[in-house]
């Protein structure tokens, strides 16, 4: 039997996470490297002449403006010790299905709403970093929903359900790169139009099944092939969309879960985290860093 060398790839071990962040001159330490590799450097003139003031702020020398180590960063105005936040990104980069903000109370020792603000900061975070990277080549593109399952009307008209784009660039030879995991207000040309013209490249080929909005595809500059596959379970084996499908079922599984419910204001920053990690899956000990560099 094979082994898939990406799915067993060595991570970052609880022990590795403890030696190298465990302490908070730890973390502080690598804040400094990612914020200054080179070493301080004023943010209003630019000097690197300065001095560390009792309360642990610098100040420039030639313009005496002050900062702290985690002015700009998105560790700015919190209270809570680094080696905590440290330790959230661990959790949420290093585990597969991610963790809901009530485990991450318990691991970090704070209340929910603290864990909650933690996880939502890092997964906006994540969010922020995906923006820019768009899919090129073969791709795979499905609509799909996710929500709470509650009485009344089903399906793609459920009010309960938030509509989403699953996107997968592949290699020629069926390899999976990189995936988009997008919130759209609905399937609707123009939303696809709109969408396709932010992430993806114009040169792409891009492969969907028979759904009429996937048309705005082509506004985009793409090269668009629908398939249509007629619904039921033998559609989900076409070859075209092998990876699509594989990654919506990942997804769906991962997010119900692990969180009992995702209010749909708060989607757009659930599938970043999925989309975060699955894009960073090749070297999971530096997915850390990432967070907050």
């Amino acid at each position: 039997m094979s082994i898939n060398h990406v799915q067993f790839q060595k991570g970052l071990s609880l022990d590795e996470f403890i030696e190298t962040y465990g302490k908070e001159e730890y973390c502080k330490e690598a804040v400094l490297k990612a914020k200054w590799p080179t070493g301080f450097k004023c943010p209003e003139c630019g000097d690197s002449n300065h001095c560390k003031l009792t309360r642990g702020h610098y100040q420039c020398n030639q313009c005496h403006h002050q900062t702290s180590l985690i002015a700009g960063t998105i560790f700015q105005g919190t209270k809570l010790p680094l080696r905590k936040w440290f330790l959230a990104m661990y959790l949420l980069t290093q585990h597969k299905k991610g963790v809901s903000a009530l485990q991450l109370s318990r691991d970090l020792g704070v209340n929910y709403k603290t864990a909650w603000s933690v996880k939502h900061k890092l997964m906006q975070t994540m969010m922020e970093r995906q923006q820019e990277k768009k899919l090129q080549g073969r791709v795979e593109m499905d609509d799909a929903y996710l929500g709470g399952e509650h009485s009344g009307k089903r399906g793609r008209g459920s009010e309960n359900k938030f509509p989403f784009i699953a996107a997968i660039e592949t290699t020629d030879d069926g390899k999976p790169v990189q995936i988009h995991l997008r919130r759209v207000a609905g399937f609707r040309t123009k939303e696809i139009s709109q969408y396709a013209k932010a992430s993806i490249d114009p040169d792409s080929h891009v492969f969907t099944d028979g759904l009429a909005c996937f048309n705005g595809l082509v506004d985009a500059g793409c090269e668009h092939t629908a398939i249509v596959t007629g619904g039921g379970k033998e559609c989900v084996k076409i070859d075209a969309f092998r990876w699509v499908n594989t990654v919506l079922g990942n997804v769906k599984n991962a997010l119900t879960g692990t969180y009992h419910a995702i209010r749909q204001n708060h989607a757009s920053r659930y599938l970043a985290e999925f989309e975060y990690r699955f894009n960073r899956r090749f070297n999971l000990p530096s997915m850390l860093n990432r967070c907050f560099l």
